[in-house]
């Protein structure tokens, strides 16, 4: 089966439908992200198909938890994963992405110019950095793919949250362990609201998404 196909059978049993300019942005992406690969290390897939599930429908995997938001902030993008991916599917959301390496950053304004994607900028800073020009308090949504260890990424993400805003924690095939791993003190500053645990297409591999919100204090 050829990328498109994946990416367009793949996304549709997260519940997104993907047209074929939004396919072909997809492809775009893949040629950007392999020809930058060669110079700084951006991910150690080399396959396309391997890629494309791993990364691009990992990402939109988390579309049911972010939509109808309104805007996203992704902590720890790395390669614009997830939030490049989402705003491919939903033109609509306006995405702040955050990444503390400077090529990292550098490389997801280059695919935004390529794909002449809208409402999304990237930005180099650290998350904990208050003067990293990304307003505190206005996300209703906040997302992170992997990025440090729960209690960490919680923390550094609730920052960012606006009023009854959620954090979306997408997680490996432990993501459950982690989560109560966290400890007592975590569970008790953050509610649960929603789990998804499911196998990525083709691949077979095991994630887990978390939408939490945090407690009153």
């Amino acid at each position: 089966m050829s990328v498109e196909g994946m990416l367009e059978e793949g996304a549709a049993g997260f519940g997104v439908s993907l047209s074929r300019e939004d396919t072909g942005k997809f492809v775009r992406y893949l040629e950007i992200l392999k020809a930058w690969n060669r110079c700084i290390n951006l991910t150690a897939l080399k396959d396309d198909g391997e890629i494309a599930v791993s990364h691009f429908l990992d990402s939109l995997s988390a579309a049911k938890f972010v939509r109808g938001a309104g805007s996203l902030l992704d902590i720890g993008s790395g390669a614009g994963f997830p939030g490049i991916p989402l705003k491919i599917a939903m033109p609509e959301l306006e995405v702040t992405l955050v990444e503390s390496a400077h090529k990292k950053t550098a490389f997801m304004n280059e695919v935004i110019r390529e794909l002449g994607l809208t409402g999304i900028r990237a930005v180099w800073g650290r998350a904990e950095d208050e003067s990293n020009g990304v307003p505190r308090g206005a996300f209703p949504r906040v997302i992170s793919r992997a990025v440090s260890g729960v209690k960490e990424v919680l923390a550094l993400s609730e920052p960012y949250l606006g009023p009854g805003g959620s954090i979306i924690l997408m997680r490996g095939r432990r993501g459950e362990e982690e989560w109560e791993q966290a400890g007592a003190d975590v569970h008790a500053r953050y509610r649960l609201v929603e789990k998804m645990r499911f196998t990525l297409p083709y691949g077979g591999q095991t994630r887990v998404i978390f939408a939490l919100e945090p407690t009153p204090r």
